[in-house]
Protein backbone atom coordinates (compact mmCIF):
# COMPACT_ATOMS: atom_id res chain seq x y z
CA UNK A 1 0.00 0.00 0.00
CA UNK A 2 0.98 3.41 -0.72
CA UNK A 3 -0.12 6.04 1.64
CA UNK A 4 0.40 9.89 0.19
CA UNK A 5 -0.23 12.77 3.06
CA UNK A 6 -0.50 16.34 2.47
CA UNK A 7 -0.48 19.18 4.46
CA UNK A 8 -3.11 22.04 3.51
CA UNK A 9 -1.83 24.92 1.42
CA UNK A 10 -1.31 27.97 3.23
CA UNK A 11 -3.70 30.56 4.49
CA UNK A 12 -4.16 33.76 6.15
CA UNK A 13 -4.02 32.34 9.58
CA UNK A 14 -0.69 30.70 9.24
CA UNK A 15 0.49 34.31 7.95
CA UNK A 16 -0.71 35.83 11.38
CA UNK A 17 0.56 32.82 13.58
CA UNK A 18 -3.52 32.10 14.54
CA UNK A 19 -3.94 28.60 16.29
CA UNK A 20 -7.30 27.83 13.69
CA UNK A 21 -7.42 23.89 14.82
CA UNK A 22 -11.63 23.27 14.31
CA UNK A 23 -13.27 23.29 11.43
CA UNK A 24 -14.26 24.97 9.05
CA UNK A 25 -11.04 27.35 9.66
CA UNK A 26 -9.86 29.83 7.50
CA UNK A 27 -9.71 29.39 3.56
CA UNK A 28 -6.21 29.29 1.24
CA UNK A 29 -5.05 32.94 0.77
CA UNK A 30 -3.51 33.42 -3.07
CA UNK A 31 -0.44 31.61 -1.57
CA UNK A 32 -2.06 28.73 -0.51
CA UNK A 33 -4.37 28.03 -3.60
CA UNK A 34 -0.58 28.50 -5.55
CA UNK A 35 0.41 25.55 -3.79
CA UNK A 36 -2.46 23.66 -4.35
CA UNK A 37 -1.92 23.85 -8.00
CA UNK A 38 1.68 22.75 -7.83
CA UNK A 39 0.79 20.14 -5.36
CA UNK A 40 -1.17 18.85 -7.87
CA UNK A 41 1.06 19.65 -10.64
CA UNK A 42 3.60 17.36 -8.92
CA UNK A 43 1.22 14.19 -7.56
CA UNK A 44 -0.70 14.13 -11.97
CA UNK A 45 1.83 11.73 -13.31
CA UNK A 46 1.70 9.79 -10.06
CA UNK A 47 -1.15 6.84 -9.65
CA UNK A 48 -3.75 7.79 -7.32
CA UNK A 49 -6.99 6.00 -6.61
CA UNK A 50 -8.69 8.12 -4.21
CA UNK A 51 -8.21 11.37 -2.47
CA UNK A 52 -9.39 12.33 0.91
CA UNK A 53 -9.54 15.91 3.25
CA UNK A 54 -10.01 16.53 6.81
CA UNK A 55 -13.58 18.44 7.17
CA UNK A 56 -11.38 22.12 7.10
CA UNK A 57 -11.97 24.33 4.25
CA UNK A 58 -8.15 24.78 3.52
CA UNK A 59 -7.77 20.72 3.41
CA UNK A 60 -10.32 20.15 0.93
CA UNK A 61 -9.94 23.73 -0.93
CA UNK A 62 -5.54 21.55 -1.00
CA UNK A 63 -7.45 18.73 -2.18
CA UNK A 64 -9.81 19.67 -5.18
CA UNK A 65 -6.68 20.53 -7.91
CA UNK A 66 -5.27 17.14 -6.69
CA UNK A 67 -8.46 14.83 -7.24
CA UNK A 68 -9.40 16.97 -10.68
CA UNK A 69 -5.87 16.45 -12.01
CA UNK A 70 -6.96 12.39 -11.74
CA UNK A 71 -10.80 12.69 -12.84
CA UNK A 72 -11.88 12.28 -8.83
CA UNK A 73 -13.83 14.04 -6.55
CA UNK A 74 -12.52 14.94 -2.99
CA UNK A 75 -14.26 12.53 -0.11
CA UNK A 76 -14.03 14.30 3.25
CA UNK A 77 -13.23 12.29 6.27
CA UNK A 78 -13.31 12.48 9.85
CA UNK A 79 -10.11 11.49 11.67
CA UNK A 80 -7.63 13.34 10.28
CA UNK A 81 -8.27 17.19 11.14
CA UNK A 82 -5.80 19.05 13.35
CA UNK A 83 -5.14 18.96 17.41
CA UNK A 84 -7.55 20.85 18.65
CA UNK A 85 -6.06 23.48 21.07
CA UNK A 86 -8.86 23.58 23.05
CA UNK A 87 -9.00 27.23 25.17
CA UNK A 88 -6.39 28.71 22.72
CA UNK A 89 -9.05 28.10 19.84
CA UNK A 90 -8.44 31.14 17.70
CA UNK A 91 -6.06 32.75 20.00
CA UNK A 92 -2.55 35.28 18.07
CA UNK A 93 -1.03 36.32 20.70
CA UNK A 94 3.10 35.37 22.04
CA UNK A 95 1.57 34.17 25.55
CA UNK A 96 -0.91 31.74 23.44
CA UNK A 97 1.96 30.55 21.54
CA UNK A 98 4.16 30.11 24.35
CA UNK A 99 1.33 27.89 26.20
CA UNK A 100 0.90 25.60 23.05
CA UNK A 101 4.29 25.30 21.98
CA UNK A 102 5.25 24.18 25.54
CA UNK A 103 2.47 21.63 25.16
CA UNK A 104 3.84 20.71 21.54
CA UNK A 105 7.32 20.56 22.75
CA UNK A 106 5.86 17.76 25.56
CA UNK A 107 4.78 15.75 22.73
CA UNK A 108 7.43 15.70 20.72
CA UNK A 109 9.26 14.50 24.05
CA UNK A 110 6.49 11.45 23.59
CA UNK A 111 4.95 13.23 26.70
CA UNK A 112 1.60 12.21 24.82
CA UNK A 113 -1.04 12.90 27.77
CA UNK A 114 0.11 16.64 27.39
CA UNK A 115 -2.89 18.79 26.64
CA UNK A 116 -4.40 22.29 26.36
CA UNK A 117 -7.14 23.29 28.74
CA UNK A 118 -10.35 22.17 26.84
CA UNK A 119 -8.13 20.26 24.29
CA UNK A 120 -6.58 17.39 22.93
CA UNK A 121 -3.97 14.80 23.99
CA UNK A 122 -1.49 13.59 21.32
CA UNK A 123 -2.95 10.05 22.16
CA UNK A 124 -6.35 11.68 21.21
CA UNK A 125 -4.89 13.10 17.93
CA UNK A 126 -2.82 9.66 17.33
CA UNK A 127 -5.58 7.15 18.03
CA UNK A 128 -7.93 9.09 15.45
CA UNK A 129 -5.39 9.77 12.60
CA UNK A 130 -4.08 5.88 12.27
CA UNK A 131 -7.49 4.34 12.66
CA UNK A 132 -9.00 7.28 9.68
CA UNK A 133 -5.97 6.62 7.72
CA UNK A 134 -5.48 2.83 7.89
CA UNK A 135 -9.42 2.48 6.81
CA UNK A 136 -8.72 4.35 3.59
CA UNK A 137 -5.70 2.86 2.66
CA UNK A 138 -7.18 -0.35 1.27
CA UNK A 139 -7.99 1.92 -1.64
CA UNK A 140 -4.11 2.48 -2.40
CA UNK A 141 -2.51 4.44 -3.51
CA UNK A 142 -4.69 7.14 -1.75
CA UNK A 143 -4.00 10.97 -0.99
CA UNK A 144 -5.21 12.50 2.40
CA UNK A 145 -4.76 16.13 2.65
CA UNK A 146 -4.27 16.86 6.67
CA UNK A 147 -2.81 19.34 9.26
CA UNK A 148 0.88 19.93 10.11
CA UNK A 149 0.94 18.53 13.98
CA UNK A 150 -1.83 15.68 13.20
CA UNK A 151 0.39 14.12 10.48
CA UNK A 152 3.62 14.45 12.42
CA UNK A 153 1.76 12.87 14.84
CA UNK A 154 -0.07 10.35 13.25
CA UNK A 155 2.98 9.20 11.02
CA UNK A 156 5.01 8.98 14.41
CA UNK A 157 2.20 6.57 15.38
CA UNK A 158 2.28 5.09 12.08
CA UNK A 159 5.99 4.61 11.98
CA UNK A 160 5.93 3.11 15.50
CA UNK A 161 8.20 3.10 18.54
CA UNK A 162 11.37 5.70 18.40
CA UNK A 163 10.38 6.67 14.92
CA UNK A 164 11.68 10.19 13.93
CA UNK A 165 9.62 13.19 12.12
CA UNK A 166 9.77 16.45 11.17
CA UNK A 167 7.84 20.16 10.27
CA UNK A 168 5.49 19.60 7.10
CA UNK A 169 5.66 22.51 5.13
CA UNK A 170 2.33 23.26 3.78
CA UNK A 171 1.64 21.70 0.71
CA UNK A 172 4.54 19.74 1.71
CA UNK A 173 4.12 15.70 1.65
CA UNK A 174 4.86 12.25 3.66
CA UNK A 175 5.05 9.45 1.81
CA UNK A 176 4.43 5.69 3.47
CA UNK A 177 4.74 2.19 2.05
CA UNK A 178 3.73 -0.61 3.52
CA UNK A 179 0.25 -2.12 5.10
CA UNK A 180 -1.22 -1.37 9.14
CA UNK A 181 1.04 -2.10 11.81
CA UNK A 182 3.83 -2.40 9.02
CA UNK A 183 4.32 1.35 7.30
CA UNK A 184 7.77 2.36 6.35
CA UNK A 185 9.05 5.87 5.33
CA UNK A 186 9.38 6.65 1.99
CA UNK A 187 10.00 10.38 1.85
CA UNK A 188 9.23 13.12 3.45
CA UNK A 189 9.48 17.07 2.29
CA UNK A 190 12.13 19.25 3.66
CA UNK A 191 15.49 17.83 5.65
CA UNK A 192 15.61 14.13 6.26
CA UNK A 193 13.91 13.95 10.11
CA UNK A 194 16.57 14.64 12.80
CA UNK A 195 16.37 12.87 15.59
CA UNK A 196 15.54 15.01 18.67
CA UNK A 197 14.43 17.91 16.36
CA UNK A 198 11.56 20.71 17.90
CA UNK A 199 11.93 24.07 15.34
CA UNK A 200 10.70 27.36 16.53
CA UNK A 201 7.08 28.50 17.62
CA UNK A 202 6.14 28.93 13.93
CA UNK A 203 6.49 25.62 12.96
CA UNK A 204 2.83 23.97 13.97
CA UNK A 205 1.15 27.43 15.35
CA UNK A 206 -0.33 29.05 12.27
CA UNK A 207 -2.01 25.47 11.33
Amino acid sequence: MRLILARHGRTAGNVIRALDSRPPGMPLDDVGRAQAEDLARRLAAQPVAAVYASRATRAQQTAAPVAAAHDLSVVVIDGVQEADCGELEGATDPASHERFQDVYEAWLNDEFDARLPGGESAFDVRARFVAAVESVAADEPVVVVSHGAAIRLGVGALLGEGAETRYVPNAGLVVLTGAPGRWTLEHWDGAEPVPGDVTGGAEVIGW
